[in-house]
This record gives C-alpha cells, structure tokens and sequence, in this order.
C-alpha cells in the first residue's frame, strides 16, 4: 500500500456516570489514554466497560463528567462527529454489499468523491492484508476475514481514535490466538490511538499497552500488563488477572501474616492485627525446595491436574490451609504424597481485605 494512516488522539475521561433506573453502571470513571497507546478496558460483565466505551463512541451519553478526545470535550456531539471508528462483536457488516461498498460506506457518508473513495478502500484492504477482497460479499468470507473487513471500514476515515468491542469474541480459539497477534501488529503499523473491551484476560495481557480492571462501575486499578500480575492492589485485580492464591489472615508485622495456624511471608505491612489478604501465584510456589526460604510448609498433594506443559498440585495443610502450586514438565508428585511448599517473602504481596 502506498501509505498507512497516522492519526492518533488522545482520550480523556472525567467523572463519568451513567445510571440505569437504581444501578450505577458507571461510578465516577476517570481514565486517560495517550496518543498510540492500546489501552484496554477489562473486567466481567455489567462491570462498565462497554458502557465506558460508549460513552467515548457517543452511543451513550453520561449523567454526569465529561469525554474530551485531543483536549476537545465531546460528550453531547454526535458520533459522526467525533473522529471515532468502531468495531463491534459481530462486525455489521452490511451482507448485500460487496467488501469494497462495506469499507467505503463512511467515506461515502462523508461524500468524498468516487475516485479517493477507491484509492482509500483498497489502501485500507491492504493494511488488513485483505487485497484483491473488494468484490466478494461478507457471506463468502471467514469469520478471521469478516474481521479485517470491520476493522478497514474503521480504519479508512482515519479515525483519531479506534474503538473495539470484544471484536474477538465471535472467533473459535485457534483463530482468537492469530488475530491477538495480527490485531496488535495492525495497531502498530498504524500508530492509532486504540481502546479495547473484553473480558478475557489472556486477550488483556497479550495485546495491551496499559489495561484498566473495571468491577461495578469502578476502576479498580489501571496499570501495564506485568504491573497487573506482578503488583495487583486490590483482591478483585488479583482474583481476575491469572489465577491466584488468595490468603485471608491478620497482619503480624512487617513482611508477614498469621494464617492457616501458621505465620507467612509476603511482601507489604499493615497494622498489627488489621484483616489483610496474601496474594500468591501459583507458579510462585516452590515444591520440595532445594534452597532456604522465608516460608515452608508441610502439606498433602489433594488433587493432581496435568495440563500438557504444565502440572497443577492442590495442596492442603492439616489445619485446613489450601494452595494451588503449578509446575513445569512431569508429574512429579502424586495424590496423597507429603511435599513441602515454599515461598520467599517477595514472591508473595499483602493487600488490604475487601469489605463489602
């Protein structure tokens, strides 16, 4: 193609609100997206997402804050008006036009002559590595292919910023995985300004320059991928984000927690006997551990689940403790067995317990 679009905006979201008769499907949301950036809004469903996404669409138009793309606030302008493309789950595509009329139906809503008009759509199937496309109908087209065709007809009026609901969540898994990749290289061939919706957190984590974690209308943290992972500040992150031990106890001084009969290492203080939780990746703890560690404790091998590459343990102690321990390779242990579990104090982080 001769040459790729390069528009880019910013997003600013303020305050936001919207109430649907007594719920509150947005809190006072407020983020902030920076130019290039593939910023994705993740949580369950009705946790606010989409109606977040929305609101920067101008589909929905908040009770209260404001949506500002490139310093302009544009929370009561139309959708037209607002240098936004959008992909949806199931692309609405129109099935009696051709790829070519698909793509180019904003261009033509913006009456730009017939001749940009094609130029623009076949510089636009290019980028989604769809050429020579333009006369087939969405009918005779995959579901991987359906989907290149939504996002050029997002990409060819040049959009600032480019809006996606769950757009790949119609696809089976094997083509889910390929189009994580191809989407992501898309976006940065492109250098545009991208928020993404979906629930799935291996989408999140794959594609994601920085990701907003949403529950109940809130942000509950907004951070890079590994920030995520790594430094989750609150229970709902931790428990949303890979899988998770999630320890209930009682802080017992700096860098430990009295939990299970036992008192355990992790990372973080509070006040001595304030109800606090450990989180702890599975993948963090250390089964019959050659080296010293802050904390080992003896446990009975519950359950065994072998996944292919790796190998799930669910181990309990006898005071009634549970962990999940995941290791690489072999079946090392089988149900029944005794092992020690172990883990060292920066393994493991300290959070505040949630109240309802």
């Amino acid at each position: 193609m001769s040459e790729a679009p390069r528009a880019s905006g910013t997003v600013a979201l303020s305050g936001l609100v919207k109430r649907y008769g007594a719920t509150r499907a947005l809190d006072g949301v407020s983020l902030s997206v920076a130019p290039g950036e593939f910023f994705t809004l993740l949580g369950p469903s009705g946790c606010g997402k989409t109606t977040t996404l929305r609101s920067v669409a101008g589909f929905v138009t908040p009770d209260a804050g404001e949506v500002a793309i490139n310093g302009t606030v544009v929370t009561r302008v139309p959708p037209h008006r607002r240098q936004v493309g959008m992909v949806f789950q199931h692309y609405a595509l129109f099935p009696h036009r051709t790829v070519a009329q698909n793509v180019g139906f904003g261009l033509r809503m913006q009456r730009v002559e017939k001749a940009e008009i094609a130029r623009r759509v076949a510089e636009a199937l290019a980028l989604v590595q769809l050429p020579g496309h333009g006369a087939r109908y969405p009918g005779q087209l995959s579901g991987g292919e359906q989907q290149r065709v939504a996002l050029a007809r997002a990409l060819v009026t040049r959009p600032a910023v480019l809006l996606l609901d769950e757009p790949l969540g119609a696809l089976d898994k094997k083509l889910r995985d390929h189009m994580k990749i191809e989407l992501k290289r898309l976006q940065r061939e492109v250098g545009i300004t991208t928020i993404y919706v979906t629930h799935d957190q291996e989408e999140a984590l794959t594609m994601s320059d920085r990701i907003a974690v949403m529950h109940r209308g809130r942000v509950e943290q907004v951070a890079p991928p590994r920030g995520l992972y790594e430094t989750p500040a609150t229970a709902f992150v931790a428990g949303f984000i890979g899988n998770i031990n999630l320890l209930s106890g009682h802080a017992a001084g700096a860098n430990a927690v009295a939990c299970g009969g036992a008192t355990l290492a992790a990372t973080g203080a509070a006040p001595a006997g304030a109800p606090v939780a450990i989180v702890l990746r599975p993948e963090r703890i250390r089964l019959d551990p050659a080296a010293v560690l802050d904390t080992v404790l003896s446990m009975t091998v519950a359950h065994v689940v072998y996944q292919g590459e790796t190998v799930r343990y669910i181990l309990k102690s006898e005071a009634g403790l549970e962990l999940q321990a995941v290791e690489l390779g072999e079946v090392r242990f089988a149900a029944g067995a005794r092992v020690r579990a172990g883990w060292t104090a920066a393994d493991a982080r300290i959070i505040q317990e949630e109240r309802a």
